[in-house]
């Protein structure tokens, strides 16, 4: 064998290979990334296999597999009796060098974190692209839920040993029916027994057909969004309200109004003040997060204003089985005789949000459409939580689970009220808590409340600044939107009073005017 020094047509130098990993892996993609950028040009001739393996010290095995891939991706070629060579992808070449440096520097970081720049500044983008930069959704709290986090039940008193056996016998032996693509407004048997719970428990007369099973309360929103409004449309949405039901509606190019709220839910009058308004979305049972419920004469105020406009009202329901006296209230739907009120419900609020389950019940007129819309977009739920949901509810444990939560979330509340600071200045006493599973107390000035929040953040506890509720652009003065929200459900009784007593020690050096407004 020769001594002589290979020669080889590019020169491999910086191709540097981590000898614990895989090696033809490596390879591939320190070619590829060289074909890319332009230093391997195209038209550019590869050493034989066996010539780069020495080189690098490789295996020719190594090389082969790294070539064969770039071959079946098509960045090289092979001509017959000639050798292997870059394929002719100069233009191409260009595109993706400048594409990939763009990537790596703007990105790669879109959706990084709230504040972050979702979109390069110089890049072309959608409206709805656009749009997102000012209506997306904070990341959710991480870990066990802790005292006071809003949005969440019981989670320790779920029947998981009950709900596992009914997993457990669904998956043993699943219809083979069950198993391709499914309906997509849901499993029937789920359906039909929504439907008569709704009209036992609620008081609203539906049936199965009305009923389009949903990834959650929030899916059930963005439907309406997508199949209900056309750019342009003014949509009137609760002011403090869930911010997320607004941004939803931006993104699908509604322009959002907020409606005052006072004691009696929104403010239906300043409903004819909203330019070209199409549709209301409304908590009427448990308005988020003041928790008034509407009055009777709203609720015909809001449905003789859809009727008049042409317009549609979404009622989202996310909480309403939680009725500390009395039953719960009938749906605003149920007073609907034209076919303008879509109501949502969830699941989690009862069971968890990680299920994923939720519900619309439609005016007959829109069942196909927003089947279809859905079928668009996730063809169908998943099959397997939708029928043991179903076995859940048939078997009873269902309403033996809601009397129980109901029960434990009233024991929770009434800790919060007898162990809450009653001497801390600006912040107002506990109020009576009807319904839901949070509260709204009141507190006197923006400061103090950005004060509580982070002293309560401090030692471990989680209360919510009222004024995070508000949309920017609201009429109230600032120090009017102030207060604080509490969830009081999450966690046992025992964690809610050592929370409490947390709170009593971190808020008890507050005296008179707050600092933050001195000077």
């Amino acid at each position: 064998m020769s001594d002589r020094p290979l020669v080889l047509p590019f020169d491999p130098a910086g191709i540097v290979l981590d000898r614990q990993r895989g090696l033809s892996q490596q390879l591939y993609q320190a070619l590829r990334a060289r074909v890319l950028d332009g230093r391997l040009s195209s038209g550019t001739r590869l050493p034989a296999t066996r010539d780069l393996a020495k080189v690098l010290a490789l295996s020719r095995n190594s090389v082969v597999r790294a070539y064969d891939q770039l071959y079946a991706e098509g960045y090289i070629e092979s001509r017959v009796g000639d050798g292997t060579y870059v394929s002719r992808l100069a233009k191409l070449s260009t595109q993706l060098s400048t594409g990939l440096s763009q990537g790596l520097s703007t990105g790669l970081s879109t959706f990084e974190g709230e504040g972050t720049e979702v979109l390069s500044s110089n890049a072309r983008s959608s409206e709805p692209l656009q749009r997102l930069k000012n209506n997306h959704l904070p990341a959710p709290r991480s870990g066990a839920p802790r005292a006071f986090r809003v949005g969440i039940p019981a989670f320790d008193l779920f029947p998981f040993d009950v709900w596992a056996k009914l997993q457990a016998g669904f998956w043993r032996n699943p219809s083979p029916a069950q198993l391709g693509y499914g309906d997509p407004a849901g499993e029937p048997v789920l359906r039909e027994l929504i439907a008569a719970y709704l009209r036992r428990s609620r008081g609203l007369s539906c049936t199965a057909e009305q009923i389009v099973i949903t990834s959650g309360a929030q899916q059930a929103i963005s439907l309406c969004a997508q199949l209900l409004l056309q750019p342009g449309d003014g949509v009137a949405v609760e002011n403090p309200g869930y911010r997320a039901a607004g941004h939803t509606f931006a993104v699908a190019g509604g322009k959002v109004t907020g409606v005052p709220v006072d004691d009696e839910g929104m403010v239906c009058q300043r409903l004819e003040q909203v330019a070209n308004c199409r549709l209301a979305y409304v908590t009427p049972a448990h308005q988020y997060p003041t928790g008034v419920t509407m009055s009777l004469a709203r609720r015909l105020a809001l449905l003789a204003w859809a009727e008049r406009n042409d317009g549609w009202v979404i009622e989202d329901d996310y909480d309403g089985e939680y009725r500390y006296s009395g039953a719960p209230l009938a749906p605003l739907a149920a007073l609907d005789r034209q076919g303008r009120v879509l109501y949502i419900g969830t699941f989690g609020k009862i069971a968890f949000p990680a299920l994923r389950l939720g519900y619309l019940v439609l005016p007959p007129r829109l069942v196909q459409a927003f089947s279809q819309g859905r079928a668009l977009a996730v063809r169908h739920s998943e099959v397997g939580t939708q029928c043991v949901m179903a076995q859940f509810m048939a078997q009873g444990h269902f309403q033996r689970h809601i009397r129980r939560m109901r029960k434990a979330a009233l024991s929770r509340r009434n800790v919060l009220k007898a162990g809450w600071p009653v001497d801390v200045p600006g912040l107002g006493a506990m109020p009576e808590v009807a319904a839901g599973l949070h509260v709204k107390v009141a507190v006197d000035n923006y400061a103090r409340e950005q004060e509580l929040v982070a002293r309560a953040e401090a030692v471990g506890v989680e209360v919510n600044p009222l004024s995070s509720y508000w949309l920017e652009d609201s009429e109230v003065a600032v120090d009017g939107r102030a207060g604080l929200v509490l969830g009081f459900a999450a966690v046992p009784e025992g964690e809610i009073a050592e929370a409490l007593m947390r709170l009593r020690k971190a808020w008890r050096p507050l005296r008179g005017a707050s600092p933050l407004l001195q000077g």
